[in-house]
């Protein structure tokens, strides 16, 4: 809602007179973001009378507390499978990546400081291995999946103590080798982290991991809730200072981790709905065949069913994302741009696709069909219009 600042007296305006600006508006940038279910957000609300006080405490507030908590985890484990023990909570997914990395690193560092890393990762994968070893890159191919047999032949030189690779790329959709890459691993006697952020929930991620990494705000729970399942036998240790809570200190809160298992368990419920895949797969076909001058980027088969990014030539992301949202439209960027660090995807560069002029869509569950038709019935204008202004209209 919007709050209209002051009215023409200098005073707060009615609330009765607020306008609506959300009214009419398509979201289809859920990456990471996901609006939070409505079964997760009844689960939230509840738990704020029933989980509010310290889990650590053993009165009978905190004891009520910590069964909500350890409830939570020991719904993620059953739909991971793991041990509820194996299963824990983190203030975000970028703290369980940099902890998995850190940790694991510290771990075996009498093996070695090598991490091996697809060139893909999130930031956070990237720059964890940079500040805690010795990161060795493993290029990509054009739709964004690893070199399989280079990853394996990385894994096994001697002073790698770890390997990570996302499940799938949450830029471009495209899944990754993970089960192959774990075999190599497992036989080279490497841990392998396996980032599940942009698939938990959405797709079935297996069992090819090590250490899992997942992102409760991707699944449509509350943004805050990192989550990091170590497999029996990892050995871990951390390098910060010691906290009752050791892998995380300080907690989480006791209804955003309620809140996060529920969202979970609904949305591996509706896993199998393939409404969203076969709108990208319409999305695909009419934005390649309706927009000059546009690549389509990804796996066009293998991928998750929700992403989709494509790349405009001859336009900035940032000025189609405004023209965009100016429409109603509320998509992302397949840059990693902001208004402070305007840098290109990394993602993106790696695979060799054009890293300006990109529109990343994740689709949230209960997208419409006819919200995904009108945004392609618009887009076309929206490009021309853009190309225009930036006097590349008859290019």
């Amino acid at each position: 809602m919007s709050t209209n600042r002051e009215n023409e007296n200098g005073r707060p305006p009615d609330p009765a007179v607020v306008t609506d600006t959300t009214a009419g508006r398509v979201v289809l940038d859920a990456g990471g973001r996901a609006p939070m279910l409505a079964e997760a957000r009844a689960a939230f609300v509840e738990a704020l009378d029933q989980g509010w006080a310290d889990p650590r405490r053993v009165h009978a507030e905190g004891r009520r507390a910590r069964m909500l908590l350890d409830g939570a985890r020991e719904a993620i484990a059953t739909i991971v499978g793991a041990r509820t023990e194996d299963v824990d909570l983190a203030p975000s997914h970028t703290a369980a990546l940099h902890g998995a990395v850190r940790s694991v690193l510290r771990g075996r560092r009498r093996t070695g400081a090598d991490v091996v890393v697809g060139a893909v990762e999130r930031a956070a994968v990237l720059n964890a291995a940079d500040f805690s070893g010795n990161r060795i890159t493993v290029p990509v191919d054009p739709t964004g999946r690893v070199e399989v047999a280079e990853f394996v032949e990385a894994v096994r030189r001697p002073g790698v103590a770890l390997a990570a690779l996302q499940h799938a790329n949450g830029e471009v959709g495209t899944l990754q080798p993970v089960d192959v890459v774990h075999d190599a691993a497992r036989a080279a006697g490497v841990p392998l982290v396996m980032d599940a952020g942009a698939s938990l929930g959405h797709v079935p991620v297996g069992d090819a991991w090590d250490v899992l990494a997942g992102d409760a705000g991707d699944w449509g729970g509350p943004s805050g809730i990192g989550l990091l399942v170590t497999r029996s036998g990892v050995r871990r240790s951390p390098d910060w200072p010691d906290d009752e809570d050791r892998w995380f200190p300080g907690g989480v809160s006791v209804p955003a981790a309620l809140a996060a298992a529920v969202a979970l368990q609904v949305a591996v419920g509706a896993r199998d709905d393939r409404t969203r895949r076969e709108l990208v797969d319409h999305m695909r076909a009419r934005i390649a065949a309706q927009v000059p001058d546009v690549d389509v980027v990804g796996d066009p088969v293998d991928r998750l069913p929700h992403v989709l990014t494509f790349s405009c030539l001859y336009v900035e992301g940032e000025a189609l994302l405004g023209a965009l949202d100016a429409r109603g439209f509320a998509v992302g960027s397949g840059s990693a741009c902001t208004s402070s660090a305007l840098e290109p995807s990394h993602v993106l560069a790696a695979m060799g696709a054009l890293t300006h002029g990109n529109i990343r869509v994740a689709l949230p569950r209960g997208t419409r069909p006819a919200d995904v038709d009108r945004f392609l019935d618009e887009l076309p204008s929206v490009v021309a219009t853009v190309r225009e202004a930036w006097g590349v209209g008859a290019l």
